[in-house]
């Protein structure tokens, strides 16, 4: 089984929740678009000031997703 990579955007300021929860459709419809074998995405609100979108990608998709989507950063991803 491939590994799986949590590419991660940052957003900061006191909308980042709704940019975040918005950054995830535009997300999604790039999978749509781009007819990638994936489906785990989200967002997450750290704090007031701090929200993350997120979409999880396999190894074979990560160069192609990062190039084109230039994601703030990316960690392992455990579903646990």
């Amino acid at each position: 089984m491939s590994r799986q990579i949590k590419l991660i955007w940052d957003f900061r300021g006191p909308v980042s929740a709704k940019i975040a929860e918005h950054h995830e459709i535009h997300l999604k419809e790039f999978i749509v678009i781009e007819k990638l074998p994936l489906n785990i995405t989200g967002f997450d609100i750290h704090n007031e000031m701090h929200a993350t979108a997120f979409m999880v990608v396999t190894d074979e998709n990560m160069i192609q997703v990062r190039d084109a989507l230039k994601p703030h950063r990316g960690e392992v991803f455990s579903d646990q």
